[in-house]
């Protein structure tokens, strides 16, 4: 009798042993499985968060991506002390040169763009790689036009088209067509309007775009939120402004065969002036894309 319980008291031992070590050498085989699945997940959420980040262009910075407004942010955002906007891998809206007019107060009103004398039919192009938020058309304002949110933050605005030639959330890269040279809306002859804004702020696009040589300014604008004290600097091939609706301080990007004079000339001012305003002589040697202030 005595043997029979030692027999059975060791037999469920056993058992209990057996079943803990299976479970064991389960658990085992199981760990790599759920590393595995862990990898899995972490390899979907960076897929999704490039994908959100492909879907929505500097989704870090808007708070939305609506189609109904083209100042659609208000309050809603927060507009940082400042931010460096990368205009490398630009290209220029259209092959015009001729401003018919500037950014700023006009008619009583501020016109938040400038004005470039394109034809009808003429080919308007995407400025940088984005995604089209809006196509829309304003009778008495825009007309046909197109908005675009960009990667490197702005956002562009192309206005008083004749015919647009994209879709809303479709995404472009810079220099595909986008619509076409027109005079629709609040418009007095054909013409492009054309806006750059950072968070619904306006700048104006000078800073940003030389119409008359086709070509960026420099390869960087740091934006400063209004009402910061700093002063508008240049450091290297970078434009530092310190409000941006200043529309009278000029800038100048060097070309190969510049002079001062050739400078002075173009900006309607001295070579002397331009001397003081850089703290440079008249010897002093111009690199090609070095920034020179103008006025």
């Amino acid at each position: 009798m005595i043997f029979k319980f030692i027999k059975a008291t060791l037999l469920a031992t056993f058992t209990l042993v057996s079943v803990g070590v299976s479970g064991q050498d389960l658990l085992a085989r199981q760990a790599p499985i759920d590393r595995k699945l862990k990898a899995v997940d972490s390899l979907a959420l960076i897929r999704q968060i490039k994908a959100e980040k492909a879907a929505y262009p500097a989704y870090s910075l808007y708070p939305n991506w609506s189609n109904e407004r083209v100042h659609a942010f208000g309050s809603a955002v927060e507009i940082p002390d400042s931010f460096r906007i990368d205009l490398r891998g630009f290209s220029m809206p259209t092959n015009q040169t001729k401003i018919t007019s500037n950014f700023g107060p006009r008619w009583r009103r501020m016109h938040n763009g400038i004005d470039i004398k394109v034809y009808i039919g003429d080919t308007i192009r995407a400025a940088f790689d984005g995604r089209i938020r809006m196509v829309k058309y304003e009778r008495r304002g825009y007309g046909k036009y197109v908005v675009i949110r960009h990667e490197n933050g702005i956002e562009t605005v192309y206005g008083h088209l004749s015919k647009q030639l994209v879709g809303e959330d479709e995404y472009v890269k810079a220099g595909e067509p986008i619509g076409l040279g027109g005079n629709t809306g609040r418009s007095t002859g054909s013409h492009l309007h054309f806006e750059t804004r950072f968070l619904g702020q306006a700048i104006n696009p000078a800073y940003m775009f030389d119409f008359e040589n086709q070509d960026i300014v420099a390869d960087s604008y740091v934006f400063y939120r209004r009402g910061s004290r700093l002063t508008p600097t240049t450091s290297g091939n970078s434009i530092m402004m310190a409000d941006a609706d200043r529309a009278s301080i000029k800038y100048h990007k060097v070309r190969r065969g510049d002079t001062l004079a050739v400078i002075a000339k173009k900006n309607s001012t001295s070579i002397d002036a331009l001397c003081k305003l850089n703290r440079i002589t008249r010897r002093t040697t111009l690199r090609p894309g070095q920034i020179l202030r103008c006025s």
